[in-house]
């Protein structure tokens, strides 16, 4: 399309098949975040061609996306139908630039920023993360144009700092719905902590998630690859959390 803005200009990127990390200009040797091999990367526009980005509905108002075929780790984006746009809750590994554009991009922590570099430039997408995580290096190739601190709300959603699994790990709540992305795994025996993160640390944080959502009526949790009623979800992550 003659009007269609330049992506990269001369700038490479290459996704990780492992995990989904996106690798913005000259190509590393191994994946910043998985440690794969460079012969397990892709240039984004051949990760275009193989991967789409799937939605299905969630409600009325959420969709959950996920590549087809997965795509690694990747862990679900989220879609939002507010009043005030759509908003994204974290962002696809993969771009597909005929996806319906959204206003913002709101991040739960910094491991998986996917293709929100190029969705933002696409779109004028805003992205925003908590400061803490957007100091990491894994974010440093990734522009951030709004770095939150502490609790907040945008768009109507709600945004909750707790750290733990990361330093600047952020839940969201809209309207019955929680994001809790990859806090949690969902296991044959209940509930896992996240093992990638300091232990303790996200252990305590926990605690502070659960008494934020203890006393909300919340109908669905949206999770790292996940949907499952709050009323299921809660009991476990009460166990969890009161585990030592």
């Amino acid at each position: 399309m003659p009007n269609e803005p330049k992506l990269f200009d001369d700038t490479p990127q290459w996704v990780c098949l492992e995990c989904g990390y996106n690798m913005i200009g000259e190509m590393p040797d191994v994946c910043p975040f998985c440690g794969a091999r460079h012969d397990h990367f892709l240039p984004w526009d051949e990760a275009e061609k193989t991967y789409r980005v799937t939605s299905r509905p969630v409600n009325d108002c959420v969709d959950q996306m996920l590549s087809v075929p997965k795509l690694g780790l990747e862990h679900a984006a989220y879609r939002i139908e507010t009043e005030q746009g759509a908003i994204w809750i974290d962002s696809p590994s993969a771009f597909n630039r005929d996806l319906a554009p959204v206003q913002a991009i709101l991040f739960t922590h910094h491991h998986f920023m996917g293709a929100s570099n190029q969705y933002r430039k696409l779109w004028n997408a805003e992205v925003r993360m908590h400061d803490l995580d957007a100091r990491h290096p894994l974010a440093a190739s990734f522009d951030v144009d709004l770095r939150f601190t502490g609790d907040s709300i945008a768009y109507g959603i709600e945004a909750f700092h707790t750290g733990g699994h990361t330093p600047g790990f952020t839940f969201y709540i809209y309207r019955d719905v929680l994001f809790i992305c990859d806090y949690v795994f969902l296991t044959d025996a209940g509930m896992r902590f996240n093992p990638f993160g300091p232990e303790q640390e996200t252990l305590l944080r926990a605690r502070r998630i659960f008494e934020v959502v203890e006393t909300r009526k919340l109908e669905t949790v949206c999770g790292y690859n996940s949907v499952m009623k709050f009323a299921e979800w809660l009991p476990r992550f009460e166990k969890l959390a009161n585990s030592s």
